[in-house]
């Protein structure tokens, strides 16, 4: 495991990558994550929801943004208060049956410290409910907000000790491979997963492994309590574009088992095209064919 992890490690600095810390971040990092464009990248999605496979969607968005560390949200501005961070958004579009699901999860990384997740938030929509989680980290703590229709998860705070999220994963991905956690670790699994299987939100003993394709990477977490795995395969070569997942329901069969698979990724200002007129710019996300 050790030697693999160091194989890996000195590919990624064969790709010309340097190591993001809070003294350096490489020109090849700004002058692709600083362009004033955010990154969109489309799925064809295959999930597992009550014992049976689903079509539909998912979307990427990573971003990088000026943000408040004290209020916790985007700055209108750039200041002296503000931080830099990359920002992950993850939607899935889905149908079971009669009626649809909406998940959307967001994950805000400090590009200078990439060891820490700053904020983490989670939502789910579909006919019977709404559900809605969020993490601070705040004072070496994890204060977590959960709202639910369901009994036992409405209106909760509470705050539990610091440790690794699933979610922030996706940001250092993007960041700097190198980064990721190896070997047995401690993580709080994804906000989506603990709310869809119903789980206390909390640390679980999980195992991190790297493992090398042919031009990709793929970062597998096993957790062994839960008996779930996430496997996030992703280009070796900067800037790291996530190519797909699998996540596992270990030992249930394949109708426990999700698939994303990568359709098409643009770099674009999507948040002026928001007139009728900018509907075109969908096609070649293919979004509208696999939401059914």
């Amino acid at each position: 495991m050790i030697k693999k992890a160091h194989t890996l490690f000195f590919i990624f600095s064969l790709f010309g990558f340097l190591s993001i810390n809070a003294q350096r971040v490489s020109e090849q990092f700004k002058k692709h994550w600083f362009d004033g464009n955010a990154e969109i990248s489309s799925y064809s999605l295959e999930q597992s929801r009550y014992g049976e496979i689903r079509d539909g969607s998912a979307v990427l968005i990573f971003v990088t943004e000026d943000f408040l560390n004290k209020e916790q949200v985007k700055a209108n501005q750039k200041s002296k208060t503000t931080i830099p961070i990359i920002k992950s958004n993850r939607t899935k579009k889905f149908l079971t049956g009669i009626y649809p699901y909406s998940i959307m999860s967001s994950s805000f990384s400090a590009i200078k410290s990439p060891q820490n997740i700053v904020k983490s938030s989670a939502s789910i929509q579909e006919w019977c409910g709404l559900s809605y989680l969020q993490i601070n980290k705040r004072e070496k703590q994890l204060e977590i907000t959960s709202h639910s229709y369901f009994e036992g998860e409405a209106d909760q705070n509470f705050k539990i000790a610091e440790n690794r999220t699933e979610d922030e994963l996706w940001n250092l991905i993007r960041m700097g491979p190198q980064n990721l956690p190896l070997g047995e670790i401690k993580l709080v699994p994804s906000l989506e997963s603990s709310r869809l299987n119903h789980k206390e939100i909390r640390a679980h003993q999980a195992l991190a492994e790297m493992n090398q394709k042919e031009k990709t990477t793929v970062y597998t977490i096993t957790y062994h309590e839960l008996k779930r795995s996430i496997a996030i395969e992703f280009n070796t070569a900067f800037p790291h574009f996530i190519e797909g997942w699998v996540e596992k329901n270990i030992g249930k069969g394949a109708a426990y088992v999700s698939t994303a698979k990568k359709i098409h990724t643009e770099r674009r200002q999507y948040w002026r095209e928001n007139n009728n007129a900018s509907k075109q710019y969908r096609v070649p996300f293919k979004l509208d064919l696999n939401e059914k």
